[in-house]
C-alpha cells in the first residue's frame, strides 16, 4: 500500500506541474459554445459553466493547492520544531510559558480560527500559507516537546550539559537527528491537513481570489451545477481525496516504523 500511495502521489505532483507544458489549453479561455460539456475526447474532464477546460483548470488549481499545502506544512513544522525543542531542552519557566502559549492556541478550534483570520485579511496564496502555518504548529510542538524531555533525560545528554558543551551544538548534533522521524511524520500529516484547510476555506469563498484558482475553489464553483454537471465538482474533489489519502498512508507507515524502532530500543 505504501508503494502505491507514494508512486501515486509522485505521479500526480509531476503531472500537475509538468503536464501544463504539454497540455497548453488555457484554464482561463472562455468558450460560450462549450458550456458544461461532459468529459469527451475534446475535453477529457469536461468544461465548466463558462466553457473553460476542466483539465487545464485542475492542473492550474492543483499547483496552487500543492504549493500552499507543502509550504504551510513546512513552516508550521519548523515553528513546532523550534518551539518544542526549546520547551523540552530548557524546561522550567520557558517550558511553562510555551505550554501556556500552545494551550491558548489549542483553546480555539483551528478551522474557526482560520475563518476568523481570513475574514479580516484579503486572502491570497501568501496570506493562506501564513494563516494556515500560524494555526497548524501546535500539534508538532507538543510532540517535539514530549520527545525532547525524553532525550534530555538520557545520560549522555546530561554529561554533555555538565561538560558545558554548547547548547546549540547539543540541540543540532544530538536532538535534531533523533527528532527527524517525528518531524517527517508531522510534516507529511500536516501537508494533507493544510490542503484540506485551504480547500475548505476556498469552498466557503474565503480562499484564493479569482482569477487564481485552487482545487477548493473549483470544487466550490461546481456546487451550483452539481445536479446537471457532476464533473465540475467531482474531479477537483477526487484530486483532494487522492492527495490527502496518499499522504495519510505515508504518514501512518512512517509512524508505525518509528514505533517499531522505539520498541526494539
Amino acid at each position: 500500500m505504501l508503494k502505491t500511495a507514494s508512486y501515486t502521489l509522485i505521479i500526480l505532483i509531476l503531472l500537475v506541474f509538468l503536464l501544463p507544458f504539454i497540455y497548453t489549453v488555457s484554464p482561463y479561455e472562455l468558450n460560450p459554445e462549450k458550456i458544461l460539456e461532459a468529459p469527451s475526447l475534446n475535453h477529457l474532464l469536461g468544461t465548466d459553466r463558462l466553457g473553460r477546460d476542466m483539465l487545464a483548470r485542475i492542473l492550474n488549481g492543483g499547483q496552487t493547492s500543492l504549493i500552499i499545502g507543502f509550504l504551510s506544512a513546512a513552516i508550521a513544522s519548523l515553528i513546532g520544531l523550534f518551539v518544542g525543542i526549546n520547551a523540552g531542552y530548557f524546561k522550567g519557566k520557558i517550558d511553562k510559558s510555551i505550554t501556556i502559549l500552545i494551550d491558548l492556541f489549542l483553546t480555539f478550534p483551528t478551522f474557526f480560527l482560520l475563518l476568523a483570520l481570513v475574514s479580516y485579511i484579503q486572502a491570497s496564496s501568501f496570506v493562506l500559507i501564513i494563516v494556515i502555518s500560524i494555526t497548524g504548529w501546535m500539534g508538532m510542538a507538543r510532540l517535539i516537546r514530549s520527545e525532547s524531555f525524553a532525550i534530555g533525560n538520557r545520560p549522555y545528554i546530561k554529561v554533555l550539559k555538565l561538560a558545558n558543551v554548547s547548547k546549540t551544538k547539543i540541540i543540532f548534533k544530538y536532538f535534531t537527528p533523533l527528532l527527524a522521524p517525528i518531524f517527517l511524520i508531522s510534516f507529511t500529516f500536516g501537508v494533507g491537513g493544510a490542503i484540506l484547510a485551504e480547500s475548505g476555506l476556498s469552498f466557503l469563498g474565503l480562499g484564493v481570489n479569482p482569477p487564481q484558482m485552487s482545487w477548493g475553489s473549483l470544487l466550490s464553483d461546481g456546487k451550483a451545477v452539481i445536479d446537471i454537471a457532476w464533473w465540475v465538482s467531482f474531479f477537483p474533489g477526487l484530486m483532494i481525496f487522492i492527495v490527502t489519502f496518499c499522504l495519510m498512508q505515508i504518514s501512518d507507515y512512517l509512524q508505525s516504523k518509528t514505533n517499531q524502532k522505539e520498541i526494539q530500543q
